[in-house]
């Protein structure tokens, strides 16, 4: 694949924050595009997200080293921009600039071969891997911490779908959850309308952080989805870390403590599965705490492991996660996300492909998550902006 051209142009998320589309035009002038994410709550070690006026310089001093080339495989084209940014964390390109060019010339190499990008992506990265594996859908239906303006120190709170039925059946039911979640919200708290969070989950106050744990635990059993829902938690912990202790539920506590706080939730709530960066991100031991209080628990990394493979490897073999989020704007490149997810499969840590909480219309994590055999995915509330991802499951999966 020859590359013809390359263009940035500045779009918005759905915060309505401005982020970055590329462009890139390959030989014959048919134009491919991808569109990046961006997140609030965001780990230290991730990739650099550049300024529409960055991205301009950087796609200008790309331009002369990219342009006129021929692409035989993804490996190539990330082979080059990684040649060019040395640095773990893309500070001399942007990863977002990256991570748009590695996605948009992807998808111009599985155009030339008229195939699917996931299968592109199966073939390079992930041929060793054999069945179809159809990933669980993680729901996030009620907001708190950084991403909505309410009393709730927990970022998250999702419905885990097992996908026994097919993907539009089974969007279809978590619709008709969320919409009965959201009218029960409104009519126990008296309100005409009820407030969404970032990622469109509802953002009332409540009692304290286990009362919606509590509320779609009982959601679950006076529906039909029983057999087929569980719950998890994003705490994003360290949105509530301050001076090595945890502020939470109007408390000063420490890890330990924080420790107990999840194993009454765990016990009190027996569908939760899972807990999400539980503690802040430079509290690796209280990670290897828990997972080692609750070894059925899934403890998942995100902030801590940031997308980055010699993290999930090292944070792996310490045992602090048995899960980690894969998140491709976090490291910059496709390859360097497949690598990510393919080391966490060698370490048996459950996969779970993840939007950001300001979205675009880009479906690259399903195409990424269909090529790597992703165990989960995790995007949001059935409606809005993030819609789309549930439609592209319907697409990839069901058809």
């Amino acid at each position: 694949m020859k590359l013809d051209d390359l263009r940035v142009r500045k779009i918005f998320d759905s915060r309505g924050e401005p982020t970055i589309e590329v462009v890139a035009l390959d030989g014959a002038r048919v134009s491919h595009r991808a569109a990046v994410p961006s997140g609030k709550s965001r780990g230290s070690a991730e990739a650099k997200v550049f300024s529409y006026h960055e991205a301009e310089q950087s796609i200008e001093a790309l331009r002369k080293a990219m342009l006129g080339r021929e692409y035989g495989s993804v490996h190539e084209v990330d082979e080059l921009l990684l040649g060019i940014d040395t640095t773990d964390t893309k500070a001399i390109l942007g990863g977002n600039i990256t991570l748009a060019i590695s996605v948009a010339l992807s998808r111009a190499l599985a155009a030339e071969q008229s195939r699917q990008l996931s299968e592109v992506l199966h073939e390079e990265f992930f041929a060793h891997v054999s069945g179809a594996v159809r990933p669980r859908i993680y729901s996030n239906v009620i907001n708190g911490g950084e991403h909505a303006a309410n009393n709730l120190a927990i970022q998250e709170y999702m419905l885990v779908a097992a996908p026994k039925i097919s993907y539009a059946e089974l969007t279809q039911e978590l619709v008709a959850l969320y919409r009965t979640l959201g009218e029960q919200l409104r009519t126990s708290r008296k309100l005409e309308a009820l407030p969404v969070g970032d990622e469109a989950g509802y953002c009332v106050d409540f009692k304290n952080n286990e009362e919606p744990l509590k509320i779609l635990s009982s959601l679950i059993e006076e529906s039909s989805l029983s057999d087929r829902l569980s719950l998890a938690l994003d705490a994003a912990a360290s949105s509530f870390y301050h001076d090595g202790s945890y502020r939470f539920g109007g408390k000063t506590i420490n890890a330990g403590e924080m420790v107990e706080v999840y194993k009454k939730f765990t016990t009190e709530i027996p569908r939760l599965i899972s807990i999400e960066d539980p503690f802040a991100e430079d509290d690796a031991e209280g990670f290897a705490a828990l997972l080692e209080a609750l070894p059925n628990l899934s403890v998942v990394g995100d902030d801590l492991t940031v997308t980055n493979p010699k993290r999930i490897e090292g944070f792996a073999e310490r045992a602090c996660i048995s899960g980690v989020i894969i998140k491709p704007n976090q490291v910059g490149t496709v390859s360097e996300s497949c690598r990510a997810l393919e080391i966490a499969r060698q370490h048996k840590l459950t996969t779970i492909v993840s939007h950001r909480s300001g979205e675009t219309d880009d479906p690259f994590i399903i195409e990424l998550a269909k090529a790597g055999s992703a165990d989960a995915v995790k995007i949001g509330a059935p409606r809005n902006e993030r819609i789309n991802k549930y439609n592209e499951l319907i697409r990839l999966y069901d058809e």
